[in-house]
């Protein structure tokens, strides 16, 4: 095993995560100020009290007496005062930072290829987001800073024993290597456990969300018990996985408290001959001790408990790091912003793969005109949608070019490049918002006065107000509240308002009515006009109205032409289509 994975703690994770605290270093400087203040405050009751025993009540004296008595009053409400501020601005430092770091990872993560989400746990993703994050904040509010100023307090109070008598000093010390021995292994422990844990934490996550999700699948093959044995698996795994931070903390703490409690009466016992054989401590210094060695090992206890929250907040740094680190981003290195394309569109001699030689597109090459309507179509697995990916570049070609308008779409930026393509899918996703941001997807451009007039123009507008609410109507998760073919409309809708200059329909009818499909026909018939549109094929009507048809088998064209022109080559692989696939459909 390497020596950095031996290490405890990772400096270089922390320095780049201390970077983003540097926004707020005024904030930063107050609460090491804190530290320092409160480290001070934290030996002035134990040596006050020390002088009022020597001076007042060793020498029956009581002048001055109630003066020293409202004087640590005054020192508790300080140290109380600036505990207080300590506190609130440690964890306010570190949920400012824990903001910048998640906008950061989101930031990042829009950016991704597809290929990045086909091969990632969704529930994975969002333990790094949410709930990871919170381990981030755990360092500044809970460990940090809080180990910082107890590693402070101690070094006052050890300091202020010296001063005051270095003989019941060494007898304090004498213990403190044994504790700082166990505060080593236990530190080392904790650190594998919290992995595990973050690890269960994760799966965890990702299992109940994946089954949430899909839970109409679950109760319809009826894969309650088995899911559910499933779930007790992994959940045990995870009880498992905080019952050994448990054990370890079950052991470290009572024996910090032992050694604490040990020391405290060697120092009476001794202090106390002293005290009466030899006149070498003075009550006052007795008392001091014996009120600074709770202040002395409780932090070092706490500093160990302390760096339980740190490991457990580094390890979550680590993983959330790991996702920043990731180079999964299409390069958007093009210069140019198209703002509005014609839709001359060349695929030339294209190769894809989704996984490592295992090719779905194998040297595709075709043309489409501004303008044209050409439908693609083809059995399941031909390539059809992969196309569609490729133009709206989610995914990287392995070999050959894809033009717009006779330029490489590399060369325009991502923006400008989707912000002209419009997609509906077969797999409509809306938000739980309200119709009018689905289909805006709150771009202030697009107002509800536009939206209007556009599904007037598709024939939608009448189903629309029909909701409670209208527009306003809230379709809750994925689009629920509405049935397939009005999700589909929605859908339609979202990408006519933006008036793209290709249109692309993914067996867009394929999941709905013949009213709803009727619909959709006649808003098709409407918005292709004069715009370049890309069809993935499914139902006929849609296949004779196109200006070509592109036929596609185990990724690669096979045949090219209008649909009269597929029906005359008589062992064609579209007539073939044609008479087992859809002439069905007609008969049906």
């Amino acid at each position: 095993m390497s020596k950095k994975k031996e290490s405890i703690f990772d400096l270089d994770l922390f320095k780049r995560l201390f970077k983003f605290a540097k926004p707020y270093k005024h904030v930063l400087f107050g609460v090491l100020l804190a530290v320092m203040t409160i480290a001070l405050l934290s030996v002035s009751v134990p040596y006050i009290l020390k002088y009022v025993i020597d001076n007042n009540i060793g020498l029956k004296k009581e002048e001055g007496f109630l003066f020293f008595i409202l004087l640590m009053i005054g020192m508790l409400l300080l140290e109380t005062i600036f505990q207080f501020l300590f506190i609130f601005y440690a964890s306010w430092l570190g949920q400012n930072v824990v903001k910048d770091v998640r906008v950061k990872l989101f930031s990042h993560m829009l950016k991704f290829k597809m290929k990045y989400y086909d091969n990632s746990s969704v529930g994975t993703l969002i333990t790094r987001a949410v709930t990871d994050m919170e381990r981030i904040a755990d360092i500044f509010s809970q460990g940090l800073f809080m180990i910082a100023r107890d590693l402070t307090v101690m070094l006052v109070i050890c300091i202020m024993m010296l001063v005051i008598n270095f003989k019941l000093s060494l007898i304090v010390f004498v213990t403190m290597p044994i504790v700082i021995y166990a505060t080593k292994i236990f530190q080392k422990y904790m650190k594998k456990a919290f992995e595990d844990v973050r690890t269960e934490v994760s799966n965890l996550n990702s299992f109940v969300q994946e089954r949430v999700t899909g839970m109409k699948i679950l109760q319809l093959f009826t894969r309650e018990d088995t899911e559910y044995k499933k779930f007790k698996e992994i959940n045990e795994r995870h009880k498992k996985g905080w019952l050994k931070t448990i054990w370890y903390n079950s052991i470290f703490f009572p024996i910090a408290d032992f050694l604490s409690s040990i020391t405290s009466g060697l120092v009476v016992y001794i202090g106390g001959l002293m005290v009466v054989l030899e006149g070498t401590v003075t009550k006052g210094d007795l008392f001091m001790f014996i009120m600074m060695i709770p202040k002395l090992f409780r932090p070092l206890r706490q500093i160990a408990d302390k760096f339980s929250s740190l490991q457990m907040g580094m390890v979550a740094a680590s993983r959330v790091f790991k996702i920043i680190d990731t180079t999964s981003q299409i390069d958007d290195e093009g210069e140019e912003e198209a703002l509005i394309f014609k839709g001359e569109i060349a695929f030339k001699n294209v190769h894809f793969s989704y996984v490592e030689e295992e090719k779905v597109l194998k040297g595709i090459s075709f043309s489409v005109k501004a303008g044209e309507t050409v439908a693609i179509v083809g059995a399941t697995g031909a390539g059809k949608s992969t196309i569609i990916n490729l133009l709206n570049r989610f995914y990287e070609i392995n070999e050959g070019s894809i033009c717009i308008d006779e330029k490489d779409i590399k060369s325009v930026t991502l923006t400008s490049l989707r912000s002209q393509i419009a997609v509906v899918l077969q797999d409509v996703f809306l938000f739980a918002d309200t119709i009018l941001n689905n289909i805006t997807l709150n771009n202030p451009e697009i107002g509800e006065k536009e939206v209007r007039q556009a599904a007037k123009d598709i024939g939608i507008d009448d189903f629309i107000m029909s909701l409670p609410g209208g527009y306003q109507y809230n379709v809750k998760e994925r689009g629920v509240m509405l049935s397939s073919g009005q999700r589909q409309l929605i859908s339609f809708l979202r990408a006519y308002v933006t008036n793209p200059s290709i249109l692309i329909l993914d067996e867009a009818t394929s999941s709905v009515d013949s009213y709803s499909e009727q619909l959709i026909q006649n808003a098709t018939d409407k918005i292709t006009k004069g715009r370049t549109s890309i069809v993935i094929a499914h139902r006929l009507a849609t296949i004779q109205k196109a200006d070509k048809i592109i036929v596609m088998d185990a990724g690669e064209i096979v045949e090219q032409g209008t649909h009269d022109e597929l029906l005359k080559n008589e062992n064609g692989y579209y007539k073939n289509l044609y008479e087992v696939q859809f002439l069905k459909a007609d008969v049906a």
